[in-house]
């Protein structure tokens, strides 16, 4: 039987900020401070289709210190503390569920040290990658973690993000080496070092990186750092079926290509982006693909990967080795979510994001895609699936309860197969609020219970980001 599909209509518990707590903000903080209704109206929305009041004022942080007083004024008067960078979450993890005060940090965006001879980064929580990349490019160095949205590093750290690039540069988990965190008593601490390893004591960094700010906010980030390949390639390949990009992609990873990226967009999909960024790429089932390395590794990939593709019916290899071309065609490929919103105006997007072993990638997205296609509600689908990760979205009527709970069924159905098949409810997006049934169903009674411990011994309170992950 289906476990009941996680609402879209989250359970409240609002309760308003004390007189005393704002005035006291407004005293510490002066025009860093706001309880106008349009900022705690875009402090109170994501790209999730939650609909949830707004927080009872924003804090605008510059600094540690601006972060550490926030916090223990708020916990003075026990009141919530949401973390805030972009707004460009998925999950609803910056809704003020229970009220409280939304913490922008979007203004501490310093890059506070660069050691390109070790690698590594350090820079305050509110820097984007973007802003990150630019800072680094004279040194040939990159970060390559890209969900798509220029994220703050903080944000990125928070939920555990990953994107484009994760089949070959790994997700946050692997690159945040170590973390400045305020914690819900407003203490600031250290964790991890720039070194790349260590037996020290429990890894505390680990612990932070994807805990979505319910266990503190992260205020520094240092990273791992690349070199610039020497050459890049990047390539589309059409297929007739799904089921034949799908499994060229399951050949290529097995078969060990160093593959950068490895991205898959249905026929339905391809449709929809070539309206919303002008392109006449071919209509079928899509492989876009990047390959990283010296020029004569690059050719190797390339060569290998046309091969397999061949075997399979990939028709139509486009290359594009000019940084102008890939960058049109990746833009095109991070508007994916865009171009779905704007095929259907005034629609909302149901987001899934499943990931599975390699092996099993074509069981998950290709009964998923059958479900989709059978239920009449308009979609699109994405892949990172060099690492087996993708994504679907149900584009609903807001305004329609029978389409919400037809996005929702199908959404409970993808999720159980993806757990049956060895998977993940959440590869990249995090829990939020709309994947917390399916984390008691993924991790087990047990595992849940100790991860209730944990928030309860650092936040005995329930102050940090709270009605998130757990409810």
């Amino acid at each position: 039987m289906n476990a009941p599909s996680p609402q879209l209509h989250p359970e409240i518990h609002s309760h308003p900020a004390p007189a005393a707590l704002l005035q006291a903000l407004a005293a510490r903080f002066g025009s860093q401070y706001s309880a106008a209704q349009v900022v705690r109206e875009q402090h109170g929305r994501d790209e999730s289709a939650f609909s949830v009041p707004p927080p009872a004022a924003v804090v605008f942080a510059q600094s540690t210190q601006d972060v550490s007083d926030s916090v223990k004024l708020a916990a003075q008067y026990k009141v919530p503390v949401i973390p805030f960078g972009v707004g460009s979450s998925l999950e609803g993890h910056l809704l003020a569920v229970q009220g409280g005060i939304s913490l922008d940090v979007s203004r501490m965006e310093q890059v506070l040290a660069i050691n390109a001879e070790d690698l590594t980064v350090t820079v305050q929580a509110g820097v984007t990658r973007k802003q990150l990349n630019e800072a680094v490019k004279s040194t040939g160095l990159f970060f390559p973690v890209d969900p798509g949205a220029d994220a703050t590093l903080g944000g990125m750290a928070a939920t555990r993000a990953s994107g484009t690039n994760a089949v070959r540069y790994g997700t946050m988990r692997e690159n945040v080496l170590a973390l400045e965190v305020v914690t819900a008593q407003g203490e600031v601490i250290r964790t991890g070092t720039r070194a790349k390893k260590s037996s020290a004591g429990y890894d505390l960094t680990r612990l932070m990186v994807g805990s979505e700010g319910t266990l503190g906010v992260i205020t520094e980030v240092t990273v791992k750092l690349y070199p610039l390949p020497e050459a890049v390639m990047a390539a589309t390949c059409s297929f007739d079926s799904l089921a034949d990009a799908v499994n060229a992609t399951i050949q290529v990873i097995q078969m060990g290509v160093p593959i950068a990226r490895c991205e898959l967009l249905d026929a339905n999909t391809i449709r929809m982006v070539n309206q919303h960024s002008h392109l006449s790429l071919r209509e079928g089932a899509m492989l876009l693909m990047e390959f990283h390395g010296s020029p004569a590794g690059v050719q190797e990939q390339v060569e290998t990967v046309q091969t397999i593709a061949s075997d399979f019916g990939g028709q139509t290899f486009e290359w594009a080795s000019t940084p102008e071309a890939r960058t049109r065609l990746w833009t095109a490929r991070h508007n994916a979510y865009f171009a779905g919103i704007q095929s259907r105006p005034g629609c909302k997007a149901i987001t899934t994001d499943t990931c599975v072993p390699i092996s099993k990638l074509a069981d998950a997205l290709l009964d998923s895609v059958t479900e989709a296609q059978a239920s009449g509600l308009t979609y699109f689908l994405v892949g990172h699936v060099g690492d087996g990760n993708f994504h679907m979205g149900y584009l609903i009527d807001p305004d329609s309860a029978e389409e919400r709970a037809t996005a929702e069924q199908l959404n409970t159905q993808l999720v159980q197969r993806a757990l049956k098949l060895g998977g993940t409810c959440t590869g990249e997006h995090g829990v939020g609020l709309h994947k917390m049934d399916f984390l008691v169903q993924e991790a087990g009674a047990g595992a849940i219970a100790m991860m209730r411990a944990i928030k309860q011994a650092l936040d005995p309170d329930n102050l940090m980001n709270p009605g998130k992950i757990f409810k």
